[in-house]
């Protein structure tokens, strides 16, 4: 028997009363996704409050949590007794975070007291550079006893900067009281004053059993050592700026970092004055740094001694620290049970694929050699013997692998392979090594930092720069002995080819894991890599349309262009100058009748260079010029470019045309709000490459997953085509949602190529496109309805 919490109607934290019903729709879908225990994929176009919809469902969720005994319903009929019996009143709550207090200072002692003993002779100094034993430490992790937490976490800046600033915003209610007996109802904090002064209140004005100005969310962004480390001195020397801390945190008097208290100083209150601030209110990494420089304290240390209190985790650079083991054991996380939040997800599987594959040069795997052979002759009379039969293991596959590189350097081909391919063509040397007893010794012995170190301070100079290269080998090592039924190519690295198993133990550990953004089509596309193992009933999704007026979004697909030609933009036609002058008449005629911005997505850049060059030898551009300024998208920086686009439109002349490219850095996470994007348009389907290798081992996959042979004579079969399809799609989806950015935006979005009326395509577009799509049979119907629009809304 347990209580179940029932979807609340309304979510009284969110900020704006009364919230929009796709608003209200979105907070209900993802707060009965964490109490049953699901995966969510959310799509929620930008400008519908997504961010704040996300905070708010989650946090009502935590809050109702704590207090489930009062607002939840018992699924099974049972006694008054029981229920008194099970109530979680916050007495309880108050003695559990005691414990976990009690806990946290039983770490920070035994953290601080790690230092050299100083009857340490000079001749032990060496005694650092042997590998660790493998016991395992005190287990710190972040997993809570006392409540769950809620873990956040974005693949761009742009969206992790939304967070704190949304935050502030909510309406929570708080249940922390100071008393140990329950409150007959929770007290509603509200704000009186200006942004100078603000203290909290009861409804009846007086002042609540809580600090000033302290916020109802305990938030800490847990940065890397690289974002938060203070020491100017350690960051200048360069090389593994890790280990160098880690040095500094075992060493004495002057050569320790001074941002951090003296190993003796127990009663040294620095880092929990610090974790205090830290709490009081949400900070991004820029003020945990400026709180740190005043406080003469090191913020790295400080968020993570706030980690056992707080209740709301934004985790960066990226979506590393989530979806790495390594970096998550790194700052002590433990999902289990937890939520976790995953905006801006359209792309995780590529970030999930990227994370997974390991690089590894024949000139790394030599370095490598040359510092082990050195390592293993100075310290062979000091080692134990498992340590020598570890270092022996990994010396033969080290020089296994190096020869195995030699001879393919000789080759110009690219060879694929699947793991076990490797290890047969390894042969019988290696037979005898399990690479995951490799991989545990060298995680646990931290061997990598031992040889780099001494081999750094052997040669009396600082070394080799950045990450140790025995890292390399041990990544490579890792994805090995990861790989199960993934079928993986090898080319001096290992590509993962299936993005579910590292992205599983995500799964497995959270009580639910919600995925959301703005352009989340195609979700077969996720739905199929990374949860196939999971039964249907686990996974919800939802999809709303777009906050804005219908009348608001026009979409057009062009199949044809002024001539009557059919517009058909696949490989083998982009050195068609036939086809790409008619293009450029399509964005020529276009451009004479919209207002304001105009931004043109193409394929590729060398499309991109194609067309440029071919317009201005034909006299395209100076038709188009004549009627906006064109701006073009390069590899380069796009921070001016956007700048000068910007100023050139709200100058008030003639408007300008933004020429960019799918996938690059316009058109994802870029705000084309109002007159910067009055028409987008994009041109081709920009399928990825199919001459890849790595490309065509994940279309083969994808086959094999779903028991399908692929041709001979097709690069895919059924599943395949899906994927690649998808990949294609989800490419297309944020470069159309730069457009519409809030409730009151208008603009049309013009897909140009005959492909598009495919409904197998189409209907991969994101659901709040809806109604407003329109096929053209020819280019003067797509001409005259893209008028009509822009006139109603120059008389609206």
């Amino acid at each position: 028997m347990q209580l179940t919490l029932p979807t609340p109607e309304s979510f009284p934290a969110f900020p704006f009363d009364p919230p929009y019903s796709i608003q209200t729709d979105l907070m209900s879908h993802l707060y009965s996704a964490i109490e049953c225990r699901q995966i969510a994929i959310a799509e929620s176009p930008t400008g519908t409050g997504k961010t704040l919809s996300l905070l708010s469902s989650t946090l009502t969720w935590l809050d109702d949590d704590k207090h489930r005994a009062r607002k939840g319903q018992i699924d099974a009929l049972t006694t008054p007794e029981w229920v008194i019996s099970q109530t979680r009143d916050e007495q309880e709550y108050e003695e559990r975070l005691a414990a976990a207090r009690k806990r946290e200072e039983a770490q920070r002692r035994k953290f601080f007291a790690r230092k050299p003993s100083p009857d340490e002779s000079a001749s032990d100094e060496d005694d650092s550079f042997l590998p660790d034993d493998d016991e395992e430490g005190l287990d710190d992790t972040i997993g809570h006893e006392s409540w769950y937490g809620i873990f956040y976490a974005s693949r761009t800046h742009s969206q992790l900067s939304q967070v704190v600033p949304e935050l502030r915003k909510l309406r929570r209610e708080v249940h922390h009281n100071r008393s140990t007996s329950p409150p007959d109802h929770p007290t509603t904090v509200g704000v009186i004053g200006d942004e100078g002064g603000k203290r909290k209140c009861d409804s009846s004005g007086s002042d609540v059993g809580i600090d000033y100005g302290r916020p109802e969310t305990r938030f800490v962004s847990l940065g890397s050592r690289k974002q938060l480390c203070l020491n100017e001195k350690l960051k200048a020397k360069g090389g593994d700026l890790d280990e160098r801390c880690r040095e500094l945190l075992q060493a004495e008097g002057n050569k320790r970092c001074p941002y951090l208290p003296k190993p003796d100083a127990v009663e040294d209150n620095r880092l929990h004055e610090f974790r205090d601030q830290i709490l009081a209110s949400p900070k991004e990494i820029e003020d945990l740094i400026a709180a740190g420089q005043a406080s003469h304290t090191c913020p790295y240390f400080a968020s993570r001694e706030a980690i056992s209190q707080a209740e709301f985790y934004r985790l960066s650079p990226a979506l590393q620290p989530l979806l790495h083991r390594d970096a998550r054991e790194a700052l002590n996380i433990d999902l289990t049970d937890q939520v976790v939040v995953i905006d801006e997800a359209h792309n995780l599987i590529s970030s999930l694929l990227s994370l997974s594959t390991v690089a590894l040069s024949l000139s790394t795997l030599n370095l490598c050699f040359e510092q082990l052979s050195a390592y293993i002759s100075r310290f062979k009379n000091r080692l134990a013997s498992k340590h020598v039969l570890h270092l022996k293991r990994l010396y033969r596959l080290l020089h296994t692998l190096k020869g195995l590189l030699s001879n393919w350097r000789q080759q110009d081909n690219i060879e694929v392979m699947t793991v076990d391919a490797l290890f047969s063509m390894l042969g019988g040397k290696l037979q005898e090594i399990n690479f995951l007893e490799i991989q545990t010794y060298l995680r646990k012995s931290k061997l990598a930092r031992k040889i780099t170190t001494y081999t750094q301070k052997a040669k009396s100079k600082d070394g080799q720069k950045g990450t140790p290269p025995l890292y390399a080998v041990q990544e490579f090592i890792v994805a090995l002995a990861a790989a199960t039924d993934d079928t993986s190519e090898v080319q001096i690295k290992y590509q993962s080819l299936n993005p579910a198993p590292q992205f599983r133990a995500v799964v497995d550990a959270a009580r639910s894991v919600i995925l959301a953004g703005g352009t989340m089509s195609p979700m077969s596309d996720l739905t199929n890599q990374l949860f196939a193992h999971l039964p249907n009933e686990r996974i919800v999704l939802f999809s709303c349309n777009h906050i804005t007026p219908e009348s608001n979004l026009r979409t057009l697909i062009v199949p044809r262009g002024p001539q009557g030609s059919e517009l058909n933009f696949k490989s083998s036609n982009m050195e068609n100058g036939d086809l790409l002058f008619e293009l450029g008449q399509v964005v020529a005629n276009f451009s004479r009748i919209v207002p304001g911005g105009m931004v043109v997505f193409l394929p590729s850049y060398k499309m991109l260079d194609k067309v440029k060059s071919l317009w201005e030898e034909k006299g395209i551009m100076s038709s188009i010029l004549s009627k906006k300024k064109v701006f073009v998208e390069s590899t380069a920086d796009v921070h001016e470019l956007l700048t000068r686009y910007t100023e050139e439109i709200r100058s008030g002349g003639k408007g300008a045309l933004l020429l960019a490219v799918v996938g690059a850095k316009l058109s994802e996470g870029l705000n084309f709000s109002d007159d910067l994007a009055r028409m987008v348009m994009v041109v081709g389907l920009p399928f990825a490459n199919l001459g890849s290798a790595e490309l065509q081992e994940r279309l083969k996959h994808a086959d094999r997953l779903a028991g399908q042979v692929t041709p001979k004579n097709s690069a895919y079969s059924a599943a395949g085509k899906e994927l690649y399809e998808n990949m294609c799609m989800n490419s297309v989806n944020q470069s159309i949602g730069r457009a519409i950015r809030h409730k009151d935006d208008w603009s049309m979005l013009v897909l140009v190529d005959m492909r598009y009326q495919s409904e197998r395509i189409h209907n991969k577009l994101p659901r709040w496109i809806g109604k407003s799509l329109i096929t053209t049979q020819t280019f003067g119907q797509a001409i005259k309805t893209a008028s009509q629009f822009f006139v109603s809304k120059r008389q609206s």
